[in-house]
């Protein structure tokens, strides 16, 4: 059962069953919703199925650099497997179509570890940029996510962003909890280079890019137009889910555990929806529904 809470703020949710019934798609964050980057969240992921087998599509949709059929292979390793959603879509995905365009302009600054090498597979794409002669820059996130701080990259973003060069940023999260830590992404190093002078393009949430492929995606599964005030997206992320649902006029559920735990929780570790609105209004932001969790019922 749902709870209404004071001051025009969320209404706080037991469980996603609870309103289930009025919305015929979901569009769920993962990391952070589903799992940790370690370990997947066992309520969430039995959320999901349920929906999914009882009343619509689910669509993953996350600011992970990484394309469709990686994240995939990702979710499974944690667990996660097709039962649980009906696509995944990816700001990398998004963002390739941009890296597409700008390729052609000569060579790009890489920005980011090893393993995010395959947002550039199948893409013709020069690589061998610097920040002295790159055409353009592509960040997935920093080099050393465990490591590095913003300090070590001023150096190199000021030559870059003297030169006028544009970012392309796979990844607008600016942290994300990996486990038990705090990690800085690519939206921290996109601010960074923007503090700069530099421009920067993003097309994972908050923007609209991303979320027009989720639209299209729906639309192919149910073979229909889709109906916003029938979606329901559910994120822990205030700058990233929170603005882009509310951008989309979607309602929205905000898992408030996450990377604003801290912020939203009382002293003994309790939601608390007058602290919870606080964090909201910071950015002139709403949700319809709040939860501490994803789960399907209580």
């Amino acid at each position: 059962m749902s709870h209404p809470e004071l001051l025009n703020g969320p209404t706080l949710l037991t469980g996603l069953s609870d309103i289930a019934g009025q919305y015929d798609a979901v569009f769920c964050d993962i990391w952070g919703v589903i799992h940790n980057g370690r370990q997947h969240f066992p309520t969430a992921y039995e959320a999901l199925r349920e929906f999914k087998a009882k009343h619509g599509p689910v669509i993953l949709i996350s600011n992970s650099p990484r394309p469709r059929d990686s994240l995939i292979e990702q979710l499974a390793s944690l667990g996660i497997l097709s039962d649980g959603f009906s696509d995944v879509i990816s700001s990398g995905d998004a963002t390739r179509e941009y890296l597409k365009k700008f390729a052609s302009q000569g060579p790009a600054w890489k920005v980011g570890p090893e393993r995010d090498g395959v947002i550039y597979e199948g893409i013709d794409i020069d690589l061998s940029g610097t920040p002295e002669t790159a055409a353009f820059i592509s960040c997935t996130g920093p080099f050393d996510d465990e490591n590095d701080v913003l300090e070590q990259y001023q150096h190199a973003f000021t030559i870059a962003a003297r030169r006028n060069i544009v970012m392309i940023c796979a990844n607008p999260d600016k942290v994300v909890q990996r486990g038990d830590k705090i990690i800085m992404c690519a939206g921290s190093l996109a601010d960074l280079y923007a503090s700069l002078g530099g421009p920067v393009i993003m097309a994972g949430k908050p923007y609209a890019p991303i979320y027009e492929l989720c639209y299209q995606s729906l639309e192919k599964i149910t073979g229909k137009p889709h109906d916003k005030s029938r979606i329901v997206a559910i994120g822990d992320g205030l700058p990233t889910d929170v603005l882009g649902a509310n951008g989309q006029g979607l309602d929205l559920i905000f898992i408030a555990a996450g990377i604003h735990a801290a912020e939203a929780t009382d002293d003994a570790g309790k939601l608390d929806p007058l602290l919870l609105k606080a964090v909201l209004d910071t950015q002139m932001a709403n949700a319809k529904y709040v939860a501490d969790a994803l789960r399907w019922k209580a």
